[in-house]
């Protein structure tokens, strides 16, 4: 989505919105884009990318470190 800087100005509070539920807002200035709102990874999150098509192999084996690094306690 692209929007000028006037009309984003007026409309912040929802550009706001709309980048936080993940889609990418470019403001332009004279039809040029100068910026561009996204949402934040969390501090100290690992994004991986789309690994929805992802298939595993049944007989996969993984080291017991790797599977409980999947699984983080909340322990100090």
């Amino acid at each position: 989505m692209q929007i000028s800087i006037a009309r984003a100005k007026a409309q912040f509070a929802a550009l706001v919105a709309q980048a936080e539920a993940g889609q990418e807002v470019v403001i332009t200035r004279n039809g040029r884009p100068v910026a561009r709102m996204m949402p934040l990874t969390p501090a100290g999150a690992v994004t991986y990318g789309d690994l929805s098509d992802l298939k595993l192999s049944e007989n996969l084996s993984l080291p017991a470190e790797m599977i409980e690094a999947f699984y983080p306690t909340n322990e100090p």
